[in-house]
C-alpha cells in the first residue's frame, strides 16, 4: 500500500472510533468520498458530504454517498441547531478561506465536530524552512507556493490557541507522529506529523 494511501487509512481510523454507530454524519471538504464510505461501511452512518469541487462530488455519487458541490458554510446554514451528531473537517480547514467561520458554525449545526489537519510545526516542516529557505516540497506538501496549498498552514500550538480564544471545548485529541501511525505522547507541536481534535460547545 502507497504510503498516502496508509497514511489516509490511519487517520479514517482514528475520526471512526469517535463516530457512534448509525450517526448522522456531514463531512466538510468531503473529496471523492473515502472518509464517509469507510464510515458508513464501519458504522453505518446516515453521511452527506459537501465540497466546492464538482469532480470530487461525482466521485462520491458513483459511490453511492449523498453529496452537495457548493460552499459549505452556506450549506450548513440551512440546518437547525445540532442536526448532525457529528460534523468532520478532516485536511480542510488549512485551506478554507475562512476557517473560524467554518467550525464555529458546524459547532452550531453538530453536536461534536471533528478537525483533522496536517502540523506545519512539525521538525522537519521548521528544519526545512531554516535549512532550504523554502517551502517544503513532499508527499504531504505536494504543490508549489503559487499553486496555495495549504493556504493557511496550522500548527497545534495555533489551533489550541484559537480554541481557546473562542472558548471551544477540546474533548478529545489525538497527535500521531511523523509516521502518522505512531501516537505522540510528548510535544505534539514539534513532534506531531498530524493533529486530530474532538470538539464541543
Amino acid at each position: 500500500m502507497p504510503r498516502t494511501s496508509e497514511k489516509r487509512t490511519v487517520d479514517m481510523q482514528v475520526i471512526g472510533d469517535w463516530v457512534e454507530p448509525g450517526a448522522r454524519v456531514l463531512d466538510l471538504g468531503c473529496g471523492q468520498g473515502a472518509l464517509l464510505h469507510y464510515l458508513v461501511q464501519s458504522k453505518q452512518v446516515s453521511a452527506v458530504g459537501v465540497d466546492l469541487d464538482f469532480a470530487k462530488v461525482t466521485a462520491c455519487v458513483r459511490r453511492g454517498l449523498c453529496a452537495h458541490q457548493g460552499d459549505m458554510t452556506r450549506f450548513m446554514r440551512d440546518f437547525p441547531e445540532k442536526h448532525f451528531d457529528r460534523v468532520i473537517c478532516s485536511r480542510t480547514v488549512q485551506e478554507l478561506a475562512d476557517p473560524a467561520a467554518v467550525i464555529l458554525e458546524a459547532l452550531r449545526v453538530g453536536r461534536a465536530v471533528t478537525v483533522g489537519f496536517v502540523n506545519h510545526g512539525f521538525w522537519k516542516n521548521r528544519l526545512n524552512a531554516l535549512l532550504q529557505g523554502s517551502k517544503i516540497r513532499n508527499e504531504v506538501y505536494t504543490t508549489e507556493w503559487f499553486e496555495s496549498r495549504p493556504s493557511n498552514p496550522v500548527t497545534v500550538l495555533d489551533f489550541e490557541r484559537f480554541c481557546g480564544a473562542k472558548g471551544i471545548r477540546i474533548a478529545r485529541r489525538a497527535h500521531l507522529a511523523g509516521d502518522w501511525r505512531t501516537p505522540c505522547a510528548a510535544l505534539p507541536n514539534l513532534l506531531a506529523g498530524y493533529a486530530l481534535y474532538d470538539l464541543a460547545r
